[in-house]
């Protein structure tokens, strides 16, 4: 149904491929997965081909965006802490982008879909106990005991602060997921009521007025929300990436 706002998160094969069993079809969910890539790349390419002494507005923006990533990286893990700069900077971009490319009318929000989303916490917590045990090795279990703990608590400290690590991927994975999806069902239920009430005629019209204006205000709001879900996931990947370097603090 056109107006169901559950149809606009559905995945449809574009190109349906089976390999011994297993679908792996080409989808609208990887062609925007591509393009997204593709888009945030060409962006920072393009804007800094031609570097300038006196930055262009579009060359101030991906200068923006790298110091904005840097400063949040140095904030959240030290200095040290820029050795995964790469994966923070792209991460940020790649949620962005792909947040605000789910604004447009017909367009699909992959990140509205729990799959993706904990696909890319795994990554991020994956990467923090790859590099936890080789930095550190066993020492990197320090992470589960923290200093000054009495001896007679430390057990139940131990195990909360286990369940607490293993929560992570499920918590950063579900708060954007969450986000993005009650936030595009909510904008399409109200842009509903504006053509549902329309179609009444005159007075219709009239009661549309209100649901327009909300229509309006929660555009506005998303945009807002797709910028700080990436911020949000940014900040918690420096605070996890921390965790890696520094174990015992």
């Amino acid at each position: 149904m056109a107006n169901d706002p559950i149809s606009q998160f559905q995945i449809s094969k574009l190109v349906p491929i089976e390999i011994g069993g297993l679908d792996l079809s080409f989808t609208n969910s990887s062609l925007f997965m591509v393009g997204t890539v593709a888009l945030a790349a060409g962006f920072l390419f393009l804007t800094t081909a031609n570097r300038g002494l006196v930055p262009s507005r579009l060359q101030s923006v991906s200068e923006m965006s790298y110091e904005f990533v840097a400063s949040m990286l140095r904030d959240g893990a030290g200095s040290q802490g820029m050795r995964f700069f790469p994966l923070v900077f792209s991460l940020f971009m790649f949620v962005l982008v792909a947040n605000l490319i789910g604004m447009f009318p017909y367009f699909f929000t992959v990140t509205s879909h729990l799959i993706i989303t904990f696909a890319l916490a795994m990554l991020v917590i994956g990467t923090v106990v790859v590099y936890g045990f080789w930095k550190h090795g066993l020492h990197f279990l320090q992470l589960f005991v923290p200093s000054g703990v009495p001896g007679v608590l430390m057990p139940l400290v131990v195990m909360i602060e286990v369940i607490s690590f293993l929560s992570r991927p499920i918590s950063l994975s579900v708060r954007l997921f969450a986000n993005m999806l009650a936030g595009h069902i909510t904008l399409k239920v109200f842009a509903g009521f504006v053509v549902s009430l329309g179609s009444l005629g005159a007075l219709g019209v009239g009661t549309a007025i209100l649901p327009l204006i909300m229509t309006v205000a929660l555009t506005g709001l998303e945009f807002l929300v797709a910028f700080l879900q990436a911020y949000v996931f940014a900040v918690l990947t420096c605070m996890y990436l921390n965790d890696a370097l520094h174990p015992g603090h």
